[in-house]
């Protein structure tokens, strides 16, 4: 029986590192690009590259664009969260019946939408903790050792196609509370982006900020426990800080958005936080305050506020 290709719709930093990886372990993997414009620029590439311990590899692997005619039954949609809707909808034709769908997306909410759009599909989500950023196009740097949790929060046991990220040493693990897993990532997020981005620093000068931050880590504990996410409010400040000092020389996600003036995906983020918080009667003023502070700063940058 022939492996399932893995569609990989989203050739940035995420989805370059598991495309690599994924080539490197044998297995067969697919690129989808947006037109015919980007696919003559990853051929004339001729490949992904993947750097990872100061060893560069590059991997030929096979590319095609949106309009292409080969069914996908397995697809990684690696795009920003205000993409995906979008990117999703793009090659929904495709899909083969019950074909799976791995969501990683920051924050909360892209999950949820995608999946009402394609409910014929399984749609899983993935929270992830890896680095990587882009040095040249088609070319990405493993920056961060991390893990990466799936689950589609319905069933306690993963696919068996699971081992085969196992033996690309994509390290991971099925939950049954990804929900827990995204709101997590969602309130660290929360609790760091935005105040870089406004303070124009890097993650480890938000110690100078502490009040403000361990202020906000101790109103988004309130909105988790109020959204019914207990689990997730559990040492969510020390864990905040934890991650602000190993991450010190990093600039955030955010930062980096705005530093190169691409949107953020604060609806996804902030936004979101904001919303469950308001629906749940749950008195958020610092994150109200925080995003409405974000929201002037992008507006002056001349950056979309969604």
């Amino acid at each position: 029986m022939k492996p399932t290709v893995w569609h990989i719709l989203g050739a940035g930093s995420l989805g370059s590192l598991w495309a690599t990886r994924l080539a490197r372990a044998g297995l067969p993997v697919r690129l989808i690009l947006r037109d015919e414009v980007r696919l003559a620029a990853y051929t004339a590439k001729g490949g992904l590259t993947l750097s990872e311990r100061g060893q560069r590899h590059t991997f030929a692997i096979p590319a095609q664009t949106l309009n292409a005619d080969e069914p996908i039954e397995r697809l990684l949609v690696a795009c920003k969260a205000y993409d995906a809707e979008r990117a999703v909808a793009s090659v929904a034709g495709r899909l083969s019946p019950g074909a799976d769908i791995l969501l990683l997306q920051n924050g909360l909410g892209s999950q949820q939408a995608v999946a009402a759009q394609v409910p014929d599909a399984r749609c899983i989500f993935v929270s992830s903790t890896e680095g990587a950023f882009r040095d040249q196009d088609f070319s990405v740097v493993f920056a961060g050792q991390g893990f990466n949790w799936l689950g589609d929060g319905q069933q306690l046991d993963g696919p068996d196609w699971m081992a085969e990220l196992i033996n690309a040493a994509i390290p991971c693990e099925w939950t049954g509370d990804i929900l827990g897993r995204l709101w997590r990532k969602l309130a660290l997020n929360c609790a760091i982006n935005p105040l870089t981005v406004l303070y124009g620093c890097r993650n480890g000068e938000l110690q100078a900020h502490a009040a403000e931050v361990g202020a906000l880590c101790d109103e988004l504990s309130r909105v988790l426990r109020a959204c019914g996410q207990p689990d997730a409010a559990t040492g969510l400040h020390e864990e905040v800080f934890r991650v602000i000092s190993a991450t010190a020389a990093n600039y955030s996600s955010m930062y980096q958005d705005v530093a190169q003036g691409r949107r953020t995906e604060i609806s996804y983020l902030l936004g979101y936080a904001c919303q469950a918080a308001a629906r749940h009667g749950c008195p958020a003023p610092l994150l109200d305050q925080t995003r409405a502070k974000l929201i002037a700063h992008l507006l002056t940058k001349g950056l979309p506020d969604n």
